[in-house]
């Protein structure tokens, strides 16, 4: 998962708000007033297109309070504040693009070493710890800006473009446009430090609970009393729990199936509240997911239910957030935001492209596949069968016998960062660039890639690693987060302009990052010399994004009816997101997969702590497809640094430059009509 901490997502949310107490007293400049700055501007600018004065003029002036100055104030300082001529423009825009790289970039790293006690394996996490992590040292960055006049001079001189204005116009813009259309998203709107600073406080608290949120399985007992998993194992939910149901697809003890059923149980707990408090993140007690008993040095006790703290830490984050609403004019929900200013596609869109794409009759086709490959009827949990990937035939024990022993630490997998690039066929002198731009770090949680966003900065690269070295699943991790580091580096430090550097959204960084979690295996030295390899890849891609868009869906339908129901509990919350999940499980999945009203559509983590960010992985997928077809026949290193500096174009303007087509669910669709043609 890319994480540029709890930074990024605070920034999205303080460019989306504004500082005025209600949205109709948002501008003190009227209509007369815009008109006459204006034509004042047009006298001073003679040069620049009127159409991008008034542009700029009407821009600032929704933003101007009477606490910035008067009508008179506003007209000198647009006349005093707005470029004359091209040259002007571009220096005023290298001065703003400097600084901001020193603000956001120092802002980032005080942020990651604030935070390091929660996300870094190190001495127990104490309450001061937490208020540190909590602290976010951006949150006056909106009201300092406006108050020093820097925001207005942004907005005048470099407007804001809707996402329907951007993909219209920008075939046309040349790069510097682009960036300054960028610019021009900085400031279309005003936040109150106050809310900024609960938001991330709320954040960072959700955080905090997922990431110290495990199951000790060494103390799981099946009805019978017998113990499947081995001691020491902590699982963290959902990432952990779900991973090593995906390793029983391989198991050789004969008790795969038997443990996958367990974790099932575990997961269905935690998502229904009805889990012992007593069992997490605490090896004191027995317990038996099935029935739910609960043992303490072998005696019966009474489970007490975790209360309801898992939708508690969503809920908090819901009320913290809507408070922005109210000041946001381009974006006034979350829901706008996650998607059209964060994603830049449509909440409409996705759910089209979701529904459509659940719904096909590939679905059935592959569950049929996999039927017959498992020997038996599908289980609910098999959403997760990880057989189509080459390490499902592989022992998981051996694996990690590999991984422990070629990472013990986290600095050997640090100094062995060179030598992964340039088997992906990276040069020598790129590789060892890229990897010094890079930290590893053992994580609390199950991992993360939190990102630089100043050049002279490093990426962290967050993962689990034991005492006895780096496990497979650590590993694993790993090798994605390291995808997560290598665009950051590269959109950091090899893109033209700074206000260009990143990608559209975050599924483009998680579209390379599971390019590079698919090679894990080879990386390793496992090659697998199968001539159905493609086809196999098509359809674990395929089956991926049948999983994870009906949990994407849970997530968007929740925040729709939050909306829906501004004055909903706790308790109603829970229903809710249970209701959604068994609702969309009737519809898309029982069919296939059995169980009516199953919840585990609503495991998922990242709608407790990163709300709507979901819809990433599945488009993330989509994109992965795509790029997999474009360098299957071509050197992996060479089209990375291609097509990643192309920066923060818009969705399709950057499929277009790396693929040559949009964003789309058809090529992966008809690929696999192939693949299962083939395999059949």
């Amino acid at each position: 998962m890319k994480k540029t901490g709890l930074f990024l997502v605070l920034l999205l949310s303080i460019m989306s708000c504004q500082t005025s107490k209600k949205q109709t007293s948002m501008s003190s400049i009227s209509e007369n007033t815009i008109q006459a700055t204006i034509d004042s501007v047009k006298v001073h600018a003679p040069e620049v297109d009127a159409t991008m004065i008034t542009r700029g003029v009407t821009h600032a002036a929704k933003f101007w309070q009477t606490t910035d100055g008067s009508e008179t104030d506003f007209l000198q300082f647009c006349v005093a504040n707005f470029a004359k001529t091209d040259a002007e423009k571009q220096r005023l825009f290298a001065t703003i693009q400097t600084n901001l790289e020193t603000l956001f970039g120092n802002y980032n790293k005080i942020s990651v070493n604030l935070k390091l006690p929660l996300h870094v394996v190190g001495p127990d996490v104490t309450p001061m710890d937490e208020q540190f992590g909590a602290f976010d040292p951006f949150a006056h960055f909106s009201d300092d800006m406006f108050a020093s006049k820097i925001a207005f001079t942004t907005l005048l001189n470099f407007p804001f473009y809707t996402l329907e204005e951007k993909n219209k116009l920008g075939k046309t813009w040349t790069r510097q446009e682009w960036a300054y259309a960028r610019l021009g998203d900085l400031f279309n709107a005003r936040i109150p430090a106050e809310i900024n600073q609960n938001i991330a406080t709320q954040s960072t608290e959700a955080d905090s609970y997922i990431s110290n949120y495990n199951i000790m399985m060494g103390q799981l007992r099946t009805e019978q009393g017998q113990q499947l998993f081995p001691d020491q194992m902590a699982l963290i939910s959902h990432w952990g729990l779900r991973d090593e149901l995906k390793s029983n697809y391989a198991n050789a003890d004969g008790h795969g199936l038997e443990k996958q059923w367990m974790i099932y149980e575990v997961m269905k707990h935690i998502v229904n509240q009805t889990i012992p408090q007593q069992v997490i993140s605490n090896d004191a007690y027995t317990w038996q997911p099935l029935s739910n008993k609960l043992f303490e040095n072998g005696k019966p006790i009474t489970p007490t239910p975790e209360p309801n703290t898992r939708y508690e830490k969503l809920y908090n984050i819901y009320k913290a957030t809507i408070a922005a609403d109210a000041y946001s004019p381009t974006y006034p929900t979350y829901i706008q935001r996650s998607f059209d200013q964060q994603m830049e596609v449509s909440a409409e869109e996705i759910e089209t492209m979701f529904t459509q794409f659940i719904a096909s009759p590939q679905v059935g086709e592959v569950a049929k596949l996999i039927e017959t490959r498992l020997g038996r009827k599908l289980q609910p949990f098999d959403i997760w069968y990880d057989g189509f990937k080459s390490r499902s035939s592989i022992n998981e024990d051996e694996l990690t016998a590999q991984t422990r022993k070629r990472y013990p630490t986290k600095d050997a997998y640090e100094q062995d960062l060179p030598n992964i690039l340039k088997q992906l066929g990276f040069s020598d002198e790129r590789a060892h660039f890229i990897c010094s731009k890079i930290q590893v770090d053992a994580s609390r949680g199950a991992g993360h890639a939190w990102g630089a966003q100043m050049k002279s900065d490093k990426a962290r690269l967050r993962t689990r690693i034991a005492a006895d070295g780096m496990d497979y699943k650590g590993y694993n991790i790993a090798t994605h987060e390291f995808g997560h580091n290598v665009e950051q580096t590269i959109t950091l430090n090899n893109v033209d302009y700074y206000l260009m550097n990143g990608v559209p959204s975050t599924a483009f960084t998680e579209a390379l990052a599971f390019v590079f979690q698919k090679r894990d295996l080879a990386l390793l030295g496992y090659k697998n010399n199968a001539t159905s390899q493609a086809d196999l890849q098509t359809l674990d891609i395929f089956w991926g994004c049948y999983e994870i868009m009906g949990v994407s869906l849970v997530d968007l339908y929740t925040w729709q009816w939050l909306y829906q129901h501004p004055d909903a509990t706790v308790e109603d919350l829970k229903a809710t997101i249970i209701t959604n999940a068994k609702t969309i499980w009737n519809k898309y999945y029982a069919p296939i997969l059995g169980e009516q009203n199953s919840p585990i559509l609503a495991i998922y983590s990242h709608m407790i702590d990163i709300p709507l960010y979901l819809p990433n992985y599945p488009y993330g997928h989509i994109i992965e497809f795509q790029l997999e077809n474009q360098v299957h026949d071509k050197n992996l290193g060479d089209e990375i640094q291609r097509i990643y500096p192309a920066g923060k174009l818009t969705p399709n303007y950057w499929m277009q430059h790396a693929v040559g087509h949009d964003v789309s669910t058809t090529p992966l669709l008809e690929s696999t009509k192939k693949a299962l043609k083939t395999i059949n």
